[in-house]
């Protein structure tokens, strides 16, 4: 077990599966106590993945977690979550945001439902989560906010082809483009109470329970463990000295030199090459560092 995070405590979302639940397995591995929440406890729903398998492959590795079930479709779950954390653990320093449902169609196709959903899961749910999650880390002199954003919020490339510029994920795109602005600010908010606020992306795409079905079979893909290491290089310095970033999984490790390693910390994976594939957007001397 690493000390990184040692006496930390951190809630993070969507880690019934995925990319919440790499983020939680690193963390934990770092020492930190975890509490995950999703809404399935110990049956899975469409896709496979449970909080107490999660709970369970944190504790095998030697660490700590405690599942909390929620839906964050339903407004008490998303108003109570940071407060029952809190109770459950006895504080907060760090909130990583990653659940959410990610649905397709092209713009003007698309139901008024799923546009609505589409907000609230990736702009009013961590705006909810920063309200109540702030003043629990002012008490504690400090923290880190992190929350998923995308890829496809960087403008799509001429000439026009593939999902993103064919509209299928052009609402989840430009409120993804939206989660980043909103960090940034939050960022230049709270710098002063040492509170980092960062948004974290794949650099391609990661294929998870819940993302494989809309990923092409010929998209480029990378392995969840470069993500993970990011999320943790965005949890533990101090807001002085990193925050406001969009930081992308496979760029960033790269710029900064850092080792990345396998979701229980315990040995180096080989280090992520820059693909050419990457949107030419993400630069080290901006985005991805």
């Amino acid at each position: 077990m690493g000390t990184l995070l040692q006496n930390k405590i951190a809630l993070v979302t969507g880690a019934s599966r995925g990319i919440g639940r790499a983020i939680a397995q690193r963390l934990a591995a770092e020492g930190a106590t975890v509490v995950v929440t999703a809404r399935s406890l110990d049956s899975a729903g469409k896709y496979e993945g449970t909080l107490k398998e999660t709970v369970a492959l944190i504790a095998a590795s030697g660490g700590t977690a405690h599942p909390l079930v929620a839906d964050l479709e339903r407004e008490d779950d998303l108003q109570g979550l940071v407060g029952r954390a809190v109770e459950l653990a006895g504080g907060l320093d760090i909130l990583v945001h990653s659940g959410g449902k990610a649905e397709y169609a092209p713009t003007v196709d698309m139901a008024q439902s799923m546009f609505d959903n589409t907000i609230g899961h990736y702009l009013r749910a961590p705006f909810i989560l920063y309200h109540h999650a702030v003043p629990e880390m002012r008490k504690r002199g400090g923290g880190w906010i992190v929350t998923l954003g995308s890829v496809t919020a960087l403008p799509p490339l001429r000439p026009y082809d593939g999902f993103a510029s064919h509209g299928g994920a052009t609402v989840y795109a430009a409120i993804k483009a939206a989660v980043h602005r909103m960090t940034q600010g939050l960022a230049a908010e709270l710098q002063a109470d040492n509170i980092a606020v960062n948004t974290l992306a794949p650099s391609t795409a990661i294929r998870t329970p819940g993302a494989s079905e809309w990923i092409p079979e010929e998209y480029p893909s990378e392995r969840i463990e470069y993500i993970a290491e990011t999320c943790l290089a965005l949890c533990h310095l101090p807001a002085s000295e990193r925050t406001g970033l969009t930081a992308y999984s496979l760029h960033f490790p790269h710029h900064h030199k850092l080792p990345v390693y396998t979701l229980d910390g315990k040995e180096q994976i080989e280090a992520p090459a820059l693909p050419e594939y990457a949107h030419p957007d993400i630069v080290p001397s901006g985005l991805g560092c």
